[in-house]
């Protein structure tokens, strides 16, 4: 069975931070969902890496067990868009029957006519983008809601009878002291919520952020403390009994995003919109990430898309990538499987300075990070890379 995303590309406002394709504004949006499902109804379905052109003949319908609105702001279109888009997807493909659909969603979006809504449209999961419940970190992000709809909205999701849903933290900002920090996770805990994101806040060429600290306006980011405010975090939330089953990402147990664990799996997942990404194992595909010329493309039949064929080396240098940064961690039975005995042996041996070093563990022929190996879990992977 394979996942799907779906990339929606507006927003009310741009986040100081955000690097993520999007336009503020809508003055596209019809088009742009009319080319989302003509891009879902003439996908290419195996990825073929023999083929260049996308083929319009429709493939036998595939289980699929995840779907994942994201964007940009999903939560900004309105009923009759998503309904128009579920249609499609399930004209082509077949939803498994306990499947998995998540929208992100902004708390200044969430109301409870629109819950009510998007339950009744299929939607069983929300990811929330609430970032702070301190409305001067709010602020400096340029996020277009207020500490009190983060807080409203969860109450909310509950009443409308959601039990599964996330929502997404950033920390590391040069407002947020650890006191600050403390007392946003322990909302989550307080309230029980099932499932949570924490990103530290990373300042990407080009955007906002990037300029305004080059221009001495904002502050600069300390990475010491985000790494303080990381390793702590990782304590208050094991307390918690949440699982730290990524890097990223703590669960309830149970309460995984079955959709992004994909991700870290290395299983199947399709794209569709401009800029969103597709993979099959051993190739991966992504759309263009410009709106107009997606619009044109799809109204022309033509999918906009490029792609790569991973060597054996890359497919195994993916594996360690991702399976690094879940709970479980590297499995060498598996390497073993997939790449060579010798592959395995040589990551045992090029794994054991880390050991030492206390950056990771091994457990059953799995490689894993400890808590402080999470704060170089990329250098581990690029240093472990064949």
């Amino acid at each position: 069975m394979a996942g799907i995303y779906i990339h929606i590309p507006f927003c009310k406002q741009a986040c100081n931070y955000c690097n993520f394709h999007f336009s503020t504004s809508l003055k596209l949006k019809d088009e742009m969902i009319a080319a989302l499902v003509k891009e879902i109804e003439i996908t290419a379905v195996p990825i073929d890496e023999t083929i260049d052109i996308v083929s319009s003949i429709a493939p036998e319908k595939e289980k699929i067990e995840t779907l994942y609105f994201g964007g940009g702001t999903p939560s900004i279109i309105n009923l009759e868009d998503l309904e128009l888009l579920l249609n499609a997807l399930q004209d082509k493909f077949i939803f498994s029957d306990d499947i998995e659909i998540t929208l992100e969603a902004n708390p200044d979006d969430i109301t409870v006519a629109k819950l009510a809504l998007w339950k009744r449209a299929g939607i069983n999961r929300l990811s929330v983008g609430i970032q702070s419940f301190i409305e001067e970190e709010l602020v400096w992000m340029n996020r277009a809601h207020t500490a009190t709809e983060s807080l409203q909205c969860i109450e909310d999701i509950r009443s409308a009878g959601f039990t599964n849903f996330s929502i997404d933290l950033i920390y590391g900002s040069p407002l947020l002291s650890n006191e600050d920090w403390k007392r946003n996770v322990e909302k989550v805990i307080e309230k029980g919520i099932p499932h949570i994101s924490c990103y530290a806040l990373t300042v990407e060429p080009r955007t906002a952020l990037d300029k305004m600290i080059i221009l001495h306006k904002k502050a600069p980011v300390d990475t010491e403390k985000q790494a303080e405010q990381f390793m702590l975090l990782m304590q208050w939330m094991e307390d918690a009994g949440y699982d730290h089953y990524e890097i990223s990402n703590f669960a309830k147990p149970g309460m995984r995003s079955k959709h992004n664990s994909s991700y870290w799996q290395g299983k199947k997942y399709y794209g569709f919109g401009p800029s969103a990404h597709a993979f099959d194992g051993k190739i991966r595909q992504w759309n263009i990430s410009n709106n107009a010329l997606y619009i044109q493309a799809l109204k022309k039949n033509i999918i906009p898309f490029e792609k790569e064929i991973l060597t054996i080396t890359q497919q195994l240098n993916e594996y360690i990538m991702t399976s690094l940064r879940t709970m479980e961690g590297l499995d060498l039975v598996t390497v073993e499987e997939r790449f060579g005995k010798k592959t395995s042996q040589h990551l045992q041996s090029a794994s054991e300075k880390w050991k030492l070093g206390g950056k990771l563990f091994t457990d059953h022929k799995k490689i894993i990070l400890t808590r402080e190996g999470k704060l170089f879990a990329d250098g581990i992977a690029a240093d472990l890379f064949f």
